[in-house]
């Protein structure tokens, strides 16, 4: 008598969500029949199946190591991305960005400090920003650490890795440094150097944040963790869309 497989064990044969399995088998893409109101999978049509799957060419998941091609603009789903990062600047008190290696953001700047909205209103000035992170991303140190920025914050970076790659950076900053705000002629000379005027400037610049030195440690505890989130989003987002993709074939 022919063993009458569950969908259970067709879930755990195929790897596919039980809800797919309903669907092919709706739809008569699987040796099925129904008995009352469950569906039963006759086990010698169903290795008769998998034959003539094998037969085919093979399908596989495209794990996220095969889109070391693409930048990290395309691998991210920025909606989710966006909420975790607007989560977390909010909770630490600090301005957060992802960013690719070049220092370009990826996502929208979340909880920015008033100096950086100043600059922001500059297309000019904010890539001033950009270049320092830029840099960031060339450190030697794997670690991250706090560095001061053309704006004269601290700014830290926790490197995104996707499969053996780096393809971007979680930048946390807009932290103030031991002497701040700076002196007039050091604001006259940022101002210079971002192409505004110093009355600009001058009203924002306490609205950075102000971190002891313990806060510092135990805030850029984080920027490396958040990091490794963003990369395990975009290796489960690509490895799901490998998976979705190959049921789509099986399922033409």
């Amino acid at each position: 008598m022919t063993e009458m497989l569950t969908a259970k064990d067709m879930q755990e044969l195929l790897q596919v969500d039980r809800s797919t399995i309903y669907r092919m088998a709706e739809a008569g893409r699987l040796p099925a029949v129904k008995v009352g109101k469950q569906w039963r999978f006759p086990s010698d049509l169903v290795n008769g199946w998998l034959s003539s799957q094998a037969a085919k060419p093979t399908l596989h998941p495209q794990p996220a190591t095969e889109n070391n091609n693409c930048s990290i603009n395309s691998l991210i789903p920025k909606a989710c991305v966006q909420l975790m990062q607007d989560t977390y600047a909010d909770a630490l008190g600090v301005m957060l960005v992802v960013t690719d290696m070049e220092g370009t953001p990826v996502t929208e700047v979340s909880n920015p400090c008033g100096l950086f909205e100043a600059i922001s209103q500059k297309p000019d000035a904010v890539k001033k920003c950009i270049e320092s992170w830029h840099l960031m991303a060339n450190a030697i140190d794997l670690e991250p650490k706090w560095m001061p920025t053309h704006l004269g914050l601290l700014c830290a970076r926790g490197l995104i890795r996707v499969g053996t790659e780096l393809k971007g950076m979680v930048i946390m900053g807009c932290v103030a440094p031991d002497k701040w705000p700076p002196s007039p002629e050091e604001i006259n000379k940022m101002a210079t150097e971002f192409g505004l005027k110093a009355g600009e400037l001058t009203p924002r610049v306490e609205e950075a944040f102000f971190l002891d030195k313990a806060e510092q440690t135990r805030v850029l505890s984080f920027v490396q963790r958040i990091a490794n989130i963003v990369a395990h989003i975009v290796t489960e987002r690509n490895t799901l869309m490998g998976k979705l993709e190959s049921i789509a074939k099986l399922a033409t």
